[in-house]
């Protein structure tokens, strides 16, 4: 498989990787190191991640389209995943709440700014008929430090004592080793300095038919996709200790990570449309089997398969879009279907946490499940009323 694969993809592929181990080894001591050491209240939680994922949301369409202005990708991601790394440092200095709200939103402010020229990055060493390929085979990279990352979280946590503020600290390490590979190794290609930069308009009126269907399910799709946090807390409603739910959590993570280069060749062969469908397909499923199951042992099956609607919609979104698009306007594109994403998800997880608490868990889940359903169902049908496309 390595055979295949570009040395920048390698290279951008082994900076998520390290970025992940770093980022998952923290994310979910985050709000235990704000409730038992800071004593913070839970609302006060709710505002630090609500604005964090809010900077992501707003700022990663503005970074995609900046970086299609000056035509330059690298220097996005380099600061991108240097505020990563800084607000790691930052919260273990932390001692009190505001320091740790300023490092989740720097935090956020690097995904946004690194997310959609980093996949444009990857586009650009990517071909028509490798294009799904490429976006899983980084996509299993990512995934592949996401099951390190809380391994290595909880191992260090026992090993120190659950001395929360040194893992922190020894995130910071993964996290700049990612950002040095980028900056000594990654390289990107050059670039005519006689192009004028200028601002790719995405006018929706003539905006291509297929791809103006794709970002409405997406964003249709969003509106019940919540957190995966209320994934854990399901697991823990249903009896799970919080190390057997890390480990479910860790075990969807494996799924992923062994599923997405397949996926993402999937899609290179059949379309990337039908392999995103059955995404949509199997979310609705597994999320109606969250809301129905009593059994805690269900778990062990849900999270695997789970796992496998990442793998066949994450990546495999990117190489559909990139059908449509130019490899110098593919930030703007990306970015808007990112911020579209994560606008619809901020939403999801506000009414799934309505209608967990004004009602049960299996409201959330069956809402979630439904919506993905109608967003399939149109995927579905629209398609037969739309033209092919032109690859």
């Amino acid at each position: 498989m390595f055979k295949r694969v570009p040395l920048n993809v390698f290279l951008l592929g082994l900076v998520s990787f390290f970025n992940d181990v770093a980022a998952e080894m923290i994310y979910p001591i985050v709000p235990i190191f704000l409730t038992t050491v800071l004593h913070v209240t839970i609302p006060i939680v709710g505002i630090i991640e609500g604005v964090a994922e809010a900077t992501a949301s707003l700022s990663k369409y503005l970074f995609g389209a900046l970086s299609d202005y000056f035509q330059k990708r690298k220097i996005f991601v380099v600061l991108g995943y240097s505020f990563g790394s800084i607000s790691k440092i930052l919260i273990g200095l932390a001692f009190s709440w505001p320091l740790v709200l300023f490092a989740r939103f720097i935090d956020r402010l690097g995904k946004g700014l690194r997310t959609a020229p980093r996949d444009s990055m990857l586009l650009e060493n990517a071909t028509a008929q490798n294009k799904g390929f490429i976006f899983g085979f980084h996509r299993t990279m990512d995934s592949m430090g996401a099951v390190i990352g809380p391994l290595l979280g909880l191992f260090l946590l026992s090993v120190l004592k659950e001395n929360m503020r040194l893992v922190f600290f020894i995130a910071f390490i993964p996290s700049l080793v990612a950002v040095a590979i980028l900056i000594f190794y990654v390289k990107e290609k050059a670039r005519s300095s006689l192009v004028k930069p200028e601002f790719v308009k995405i006018n929706w009126s003539i905006l291509n038919s297929r791809l103006k269907l794709f970002l409405m399910v997406s964003f249709l799709f969003a509106l019940g996709n919540s957190s995966d946090a209320f994934l854990i807390l399901q697991a823990k409603n249903l009896g799970f200790t919080t190390t057997l739910a890390v480990l479910t959590y860790v075990i969807y993570n494996i799924s992923q990570t062994v599923f997405a280069t397949p996926a993402g060749s999937l899609a290179d062969k059949i379309g990337a449309k039908k392999v995103f469908a059955m995404g949509l397909f199997v979310f609705s499923v597994v999320y109606f089997f969250f809301g129905m199951i009593k059994n805690p042992a269900w778990l062990w099956l849900l999270f695997p398969i789970y796992g496998i609607y990442i793998a066949f919609t994450d990546g495999v979104s990117k190489a559909y879009i990139s059908e449509f698009i130019t490899k110098e306007e593919s930030g703007s594109y990306f970015g808007i279907h990112q911020t579209l994403t994560a606008i619809g998800g901020f939403f999801a997880s506000f009414i799934g946490g309505l209608l967990w608490y004004k009602f049960n868990p299996s409201a959330t889940f069956l809402y979630g499940s439904a919506m993905a359903m109608l967003a399939f169902l149109i995927f579905l049908l629209a398609k037969k009323l739309l033209p092919s496309p032109r690859v």
